[in-house]
């Protein structure tokens, strides 16, 4: 029974679970909008939210912080130059006086194959 252990498997190895969650990642940062499952959709979205933050927080700060907040974003998503300075540069700004909740899901119904919920993740527009 796996009672009180937190995050989803999504029917994935360990290796496999952490690459879809950075691609995912990737992808919502680099078009600001993704079509995915709902339970995939939920497995990502704390951690992008995360990383905004990050980032947003650093966005002030003196150097030696934010070069340790890219470091900490790099080593959660795996590489990426583009996407990080995307993130820092042109995402982070647009949130800067946001307290939370720069991701919002809409629910798009069923999927025809499988009858999985799919869900729509953007990033909010201000």
């Amino acid at each position: 029974m796996r009672h009180q252990i937190a995050g989803y498997r999504l029917g994935r190895s360990k290796g496999a679970r952490i690459a879809l969650r950075r691609n995912l990642i990737k992808q919502l940062f680099t078009h600001e909008r993704i079509t995915t499952t709902r339970t995939k959709a939920d497995a990502i979205r704390g951690d992008a939210e995360r990383m905004i933050t990050i980032a947003r927080n650093s966005a002030k700060a003196e150097a030696p912080i934010k070069m340790n907040a890219i470091r900490l974003v790099e080593s959660k998503l795996g590489g990426g130059k583009e996407i990080i300075k995307k993130l820092f540069d042109e995402i982070a700004p647009r949130f800067a006086e946001r307290p939370g909740g720069y991701i919002r899901m809409f629910k798009l119904g069923p999927r025809q194959g499988d009858a999985a919920e799919m869900v729509r993740l953007e990033l909010v527009e201000e």
